[in-house]
């Protein structure tokens, strides 16, 4: 098997294994933007505890180990690990394992195709290639569930798991609300700016008061109407997961897009919102979510954005 040009050598040194691997930036078109991704393209004989060693060998947000498929209708198995655990579903790793595999242009003997069918934790994931020019650009996913609004957490205590001041809170749309759409995330608006540059995690806080409502996270956001109809800054933090902050999130992204649909008035419509993050972190990141509604529901939550790939190489581990 090879990844543009890198091939598996397998068994070359004795007592020893090389496994291919790749990173890319995701949501972005810059390198050394946007959200670093490891892939593992092909993670056969890879059992959960070696998956675990390597997702905290790499210490990026997540990284993907690419399987066959259990249903050959589907395109493969991903399974998606942060340096502590394992993930039912996940915004960025789906854009960028999507976007490696289109770029591969084949996966396990069969050629890719426009839309490659992910088999996940959280149910099937499609995710659609995006092209420019002819060349694979990025790679835009469809939610596996539809929208779940889940308990409310009182604004100052939101606001003290975030070291701010229960005023810089908005809850003229809706309190602080557990959102999921295959992984929940506390979404918080904000008043303004300023309280998004000087949000700070406070994990202790997060294990008292976010894990009894279901989550872990939080996604905070404020609304930049200067750019635009519908774009938003946001940043997300999960200490509790060993990620203080990612600088950019798909799953909450367009958790937090199914919601402020949800919350229009229209009962049939399609929203678009671009949202900015990471430029806190130094690592610019544009995340393009859409949602359809239909009868009055949140029916589909798609979210994508470019990506950059930055390294290939081989992992070697011992037999």
């Amino acid at each position: 098997m090879s990844v543009s040009g890198m091939s598996v050598s397998g068994m070359s040194v004795p007592g020893m294994r090389e496994i291919a691997y790749l990173t890319l930036d995701v949501f972005t078109s810059q390198r050394f933007g946007g959200n670093p991704l490891a892939v593992v393209p092909d993670a056969r004989g890879l059992d959960t505890a070696a998956m675990q060693i390597i997702a905290r060998e790499f210490n990026y947000s997540e990284t993907t180990f690419v399987l066959p498929p259990r249903d050959g209708a589907n395109t493969a198995e991903v399974r998606i690990f942060t340096p502590r655990a394992e993930l039912p579903f996940a915004g960025h790793p789906n854009v960028g394992t999507g976007y490696a595999v289109a770029a591969m242009g084949s996966l396990f003997g069969r050629a890719a195709g426009e839309v490659l069918r992910f088999e996940e934790k959280a149910g099937l994931v499609a995710v659609r290639v995006r092209r420019e020019a002819g060349h694979v650009a990025g790679a835009e996913l469809t939610a596996p569930v539809g929208l779940t609004r889940g308990r409310t957490l009182a604004p100052d205590a939101a606001a003290a798991c975030l070291g701010l001041a229960a005023s810089e809170i908005v809850t003229a749309s809706h309190q602080p609300e557990v959102d999921s759409v295959g992984l929940p995330f506390l979404c918080v608006e904000l008043a303004g700016r300023d309280g998004l540059t000087k949000a700070a995690p406070r994990a202790g806080l997060f294990a008292r008061d976010l894990l009894p409502i279901g989550t872990d996270a939080i996604m905070l956001y404020v609304h930049d109407r200067e750019r635009g109809p519908g774009a938003l800054r946001a940043r997300m933090f999960s200490p509790l997961h060993g990620i203080v902050e990612e600088p950019a999130t798909g799953s909450a992204g367009a958790a937090l897009a199914a919601l402020l649909a949800d919350l229009e008035p229209a009962r049939e419509g399609q929203w678009r919102y671009p949202i900015i993050q990471g430029e806190e972190m130094g690592r610019p990141s544009l995340l393009e979510a859409t949602v359809q509604k239909r009868n009055g529901a949140v029916a589909e939550t798609r979210i994508g954005g470019a990506c950059a790939p930055v390294m290939r190489g081989t992992l070697t581990l011992d037999i």
